[in-house]
């Protein structure tokens, strides 16, 4: 707040705000031991690397202590319109877009004086900025020429209208950096705008997991993080028909915290609760439903590519449902390794909840109209504040992609009996739920209390303290089942809510669930990867884990 109260005096009519003024201040905001730094603007293509960049620094001679390219547009030539008063330029003036700063000197020529000095004088006479910092920048320039060491234009092509940019290259393969600098970004006009807009694309959809890789072997110094990781995967064997499974526990994902703008008010009683789910890109459409349904905040992770993310990107932006809802965080995993990290997706997303109590749930179930502010009132009845209790919300499910949504438990329970919906995974997994105990929920109307049993996987409604998901679950089979477990060792009591219900919309089987019905080897290392688990809980939680191993083998 400090370094924004430094510019937030000047006036600005930049579509950037406040943010386009904040190069100004960079000699305070960046660590005084840095000496040298490339800044760019967020709407730059670069077409090279950028190291070629980097080594310009070695050609500031005296006191040049700022790298510019000369501005390609006539703005600071005043001669656009009738009455066109720009501020103060050196010629053609300089885009700030791409900047060499010498941090250093700048901090000895005592630049914060500098800057401000002059914007004070010429405010007096302009009232305000309009191209925020490059205004300043200029001003400072014109006084001062001796500070530019002026780049070759190939470092800033501006895309910006009635430029001059195609005089800085013959060919399009010249080109070192692109600056869509028009509000109009990539619908700017210009002879090869195609080419800069697919380059751009491209960029966009390129697989970041290749930039992680050391290509150009540069040295780097010892993580411990990263050197207990490498430990660990050293210990794996190889020979071990598993050991793709094992492998992927290690696996650490790029992640994209808050991919879209997100708004989170705190409700003042305390009571507030984030549905939290998991997603890939075939479940998309999920989205919209779910939002209609749920109107407290959402806590998303979104397995996806670099391709996929930016169309999720525009799905979202062209959904009016979407984008009308700030409390929904959606955190990008990127795709890597084979197998669907299920549990991983479910921690990123958890993690990143700002509400005391979290609705664990899954992307292919609507939960019922009003379930929000049900179990907002749940939590007190139940005082979940200061008890360790796990709320169950009732699970069922229809084989109908068109369904009439019931709007309350006497219009659910009548689609049960006439069959449009049945307890959820009745047909194929009736232990998942049973203990939910669905013929006293029928006239239960009060919450009852379940004992655990061997494959219990509800949906629960827990405080944000609860463990996480155990990462060596990937893919199909025992994710949820494990966590349940978990729960239940930790002395959580499971209460089944007698007005609650959620519905699992029908879906095309994922990929995991047909490699896992396929392939032998597949359900082996689940088989043994459960063993593992439950021997963790017992060494973890003692005598009393012992009920688990034999509720398996009873079961």
């Amino acid at each position: 707040m400090l370094i924004w109260s430094e510019v937030s005096w000047i006036p600005n009519k930049h579509y950037s705000g406040i943010y386009g003024l904040m190069k100004l201040v960079l000699t305070k905001t960046l660590p005084a031991n840095l000496e040298r730094v490339i800044v760019l603007d967020t709407d730059i293509t670069f077409a090279t690397d950028i190291a070629e960049l980097w080594a310009v620094f070695h050609k500031f001679k005296g006191q040049q202590v700022l790298g510019l390219v000369e501005n390609q547009s006539d703005w600071y030539l005043g001669n656009l319109w009738k009455n066109h008063r720009p501020w103060p330029a050196l010629g053609r003036g300089y885009n700030t877009g791409v900047i060499l700063l010498l941090l250093d000197k700048l901090r000895k020529m005592k630049w914060e004086q500098m800057w401000r000095l002059t914007a004070e004088r010429e405010l007096m006479g302009m009232l305000s900025t309009s191209l925020a910092d490059q205004d300043i920048f200029n001003a400072v320039i014109k006084q001062n020429p001796f500070l530019v060491y002026q780049l070759p234009c190939f470092w800033n092509v501006q895309l910006s209208d009635h430029t001059r940019s195609e005089q800085c290259y013959r060919d399009v393969s010249d080109l070192k950096v692109i600056h869509w600098n028009s509000p109009k970004k990539l619908r700017v006009k210009n002879k090869h705008v195609e080419f800069f807009r697919n380059l751009y694309l491209t960029f966009l959809e390129y697989d970041g997991n290749l930039l992680r890789r050391e290509l150009f072997g540069c040295p780097s110094e010892a993580d411990v993080n990263s050197e207990n990781l490498q430990k660990q995967l050293s210990e794996l064997d190889e020979d071990d028909l598993c050991y793709e499974f094992r492998r992927e526990r290690f696996t650490v994902h790029r992640t994209h915290l808050y991919f879209l703008h997100y708004e989170y008010e705190p409700v003042s009683d305390n009571t507030d609760v984030t549905l939290v789910a998991q997603l890939s890109m075939d479940r998309l459409q999920m989205l919209e439903a779910i939002c209609k349904h749920w109107e407290g905040p959402i806590s998303l992770a979104l397995y996806l590519s670099d391709a996929e993310a930016q169309q999720f990107l525009r799905y979202a932006q062209g959904s009016e449902v979407l984008m009308s809802r700030h409390n929904v965080a959606y955190h990008i995993v990127y795709k890597e390794g084979q197998f669907y990290p299920v549990n991983l997706l479910r921690n990123v997303a958890m993690k990143h909840v700002g509400t005391p109590y979290m609705f664990l749930s899954d992307i292919d179930f609507l939960p019922m109209y009003g379930l929000y502010e049900y179990l907002r009132k749940s939590v007190i009845q139940l005082d979940l504040a200061n008890t360790k209790k796990a709320m169950i919300v009732p699970a069922f499910e229809t084989l109908r992609y068109r369904l009439s949504f019931p709007k309350s438990k006497a219009e659910l329970l009548s689609m049960l009996d006439m069959g449009t919906l049945f307890t959820f995974r009745y047909h194929v997994w009736t232990k998942g739920h049973a203990p939910t105990n669905f013929a006293k929920w029928r006239t239960a109307t009060t919450p009852y209390r379940v004992e655990w049993e061997a494959d219990f996987e509800p949906y629960v409604v827990v405080r944000r303290d609860c463990p996480e998901y155990d990462r060596r679950f990937v893919g199909f089979g025992w994710n949820k089942v494990a966590h349940i477990m978990e729960l239940d060792a930790q002395e959580y009591e499971f209460i089944v809510l007698p007005n609650a219900y959620m519905i699992h919309m029908p879906h095309a089987p994922s990929f995991d669930i047909t490699k896992f019905r396929s392939n032998k080897q597949y359900r082996i290392c689940l088989k043994t990867l459960k063993e593992e688990f439950q021997q963790d809980m017992s060494r973890r939680y003692g005598f009393a884990a012992l009920k688990y191993l034999t509720a398996e083998n009873n079961s």
